[in-house]
């Protein structure tokens, strides 16, 4: 009859297996639980208890750092929705279009941060001020080859942009600007956001309240029109 085998000689592969499969095995034998000794990165812990209460512990750790990031994006969001909803407002109380696109930049400069701000808009309007923020593009989109592959997207654009995009955006501050938002506001024209940061605004950055703006925008700038 054949030696029964040794404890040594058991494939701890094997006994891993059939822990995994009978996970209570530990609650029919707690004598054995108390026994065993949990190795760690930074020591041993001495029970198999004390293990799991130290991975509680540490998951509750990393929850609640989370839920701290996830309290800290709620709360930028609350306030970007705020000031998006003061521009919408303020574009809703003026009554020309020179009105809106002052509020407009006003807004942007005072409420958003922003360093460079660019509007153009198609057509000629002999009521709108000479402004640096402004530009009439006579000849709507077809003058401006160099951004008709975001006019045809009709969605905002965020990140660095090509130099001849730069140059036709901001013109004489192309060089100083690192990275610039791009929002479409239909058949009006279209808005640019320029930053000094080249990290400021990012491909990929969401763009719900992008186009919010743009929206908010577009919309105004029709009635200031219609209001003419």
């Amino acid at each position: 009859m054949n030696a029964p085998l040794s404890d040594d000689t058991i494939d701890a592969v094997a006994v891993a297996a059939y822990l995994k499969r009978h996970p209570s095995f530990l609650t029919d034998y707690p004598e054995l639980a108390a026994q065993l000794t949990m190795p760690r990165e930074q020591g041993s812990v001495a029970s198999l208890a004390a293990y799991q209460l130290q991975q509680l512990r540490e998951k509750n750790a990393e929850l609640e750092q989370r839920f701290a990031e996830l309290t800290t994006i709620a709360a930028d969001n609350q306030k970007l929705m705020e000031r998006v909803h003061a521009l919408t407002v303020a574009l809703l109380r003026a009554n020309t279009l020179e009105v809106t696109t002052r509020t407009l930049i006003a807004r942007l400069n005072e409420d958003f941060h922003t360093e460079v701000v660019r509007l153009l808009l198609f057509g000629r309007h002999a009521d709108l001020p000479r402004s640096d923020w402004l530009r009439q593009v006579g000849g709507g989109a077809a003058e401006l080859p160099e951004l008709a592959d975001v006019l045809q997207r009709h969605d905002p654009v965020s990140g660095r942009l090509s130099a001849d995009k730069l140059a036709q955006l901001f013109g004489d501050e192309a060089a100083s600007i690192r990275s610039a938002v791009l929002i479409p506001l239909g058949e009006a024209g279209i808005l640019a956001i320029g930053s000094h940061d080249a990290d400021r605004f990012q491909p990929g950055m969401g763009t719900l309240f992008l186009r919010m703006i743009a929206a908010t925008v577009t919309a105004a700038l029709a009635r200031a029109r219609d209001l003419a």
